[in-house]
C-alpha cells in the first residue's frame, strides 16, 4: 500500500486544492506526484413521468462550451451524496426526486486528483422551481433514454459521470421501462 510521506499545498481553494506529494509506492520506492484533493461529489440521473431522462446542458468554462450532463455537484461538510443529488437537482433543474437510488460511484480522473463522484438515479419528480448560482448557464434538455445513447455515439454527450450514469441505468433494466 502507498503511503503519503508529505504533502506541500501549492493552491487551497474553494473547489479543490493542488499538492505536490511525496509517495512511498507498494515497491517501496518513493515518488513525487502532483495531486488535486477534492472533497467529492454527486449526481442525479432524473427520470421524467412520461419515462425520458431530463439531462441539461451547461457552460462548463474549463472547455469553453455549453456540455449535456446530468446534475451534479460538489458535497458541502457535513451533507450527504444523497442529499447534494437532491440539492444539485432541485437547483439546476427546478424539480426534486421523491425517490432517490443510488447507482453507484466513479473516481473522475484516479492519474491527478481523488474525486470521488456519487451516481442516483431520481424519480418521481416534482416540479419546484430552479435555483441557479449566479454563474450556473444551464438548459433543461429532456431525452429519451436511445437520443441520450444517440448522442454518446455522436461523441455529442462526453462527460464521464453522465455516460456512466447512463450505463448503470441500462445496467439496472431502467431504460426498459420506457
Amino acid at each position: 500500500m502507498s503511503k503519503i510521506i508529505s504533502r506541500e499545498t501549492v493552491f487551497a481553494g474553494r473547489v479543490l486544492d493542488v499538492g505536490v506529494e511525496k509517495h512511498r509506492l507498494p515497491n517501496g520506492k518513493r515518488s513525487s506526484f502532483e495531486i488535486i484533493r477534492h472533497p467529492g461529489g454527486a449526481a442525479i440521473l432524473p427520470v421524467l413521468s412520461d419515462r425520458r431522462l431530463l439531462l441539461i446542458r451547461q457552460f462548463r468554462p474549463a472547455v469553453g462550451k455549453m456540455v449535456y450532463e446530468i446534475p451534479a455537484g460538489r458535497l458541502e461538510p457535513g451533507e450527504s451524496a444523497q442529499e447534494c443529488a437532491g440539492r444539485e437537482l432541485v437547483e439546476e433543474t427546478g424539480y426534486s426526486a421523491a425517490q432517490i437510488l443510488p447507482l453507484g460511484c466513479l473516481w473522475s480522473s484516479v492519474g491527478f486528483c481523488d474525486e470521488l463522484i456519487h451516481l442516483f438515479l431520481g424519480h418521481d419528480l416534482s416540479a419546484v422551481g430552479q435555483h441557479l448560482d449566479p454563474d450556473e448557464v444551464i438548459d433543461l434538455c429532456p431525452m429519451t433514454f436511445d437520443e441520450a445513447l444517440d448522442k454518446v455515439r455522436k461523441d455529442e454527450i462526453l462527460d464521464c459521470k453522465t455516460q456512466l450514469a447512463l450505463l448503470r441505468y441500462q445496467i439496472h433494466g431502467e431504460e426498459n421501462n420506457q
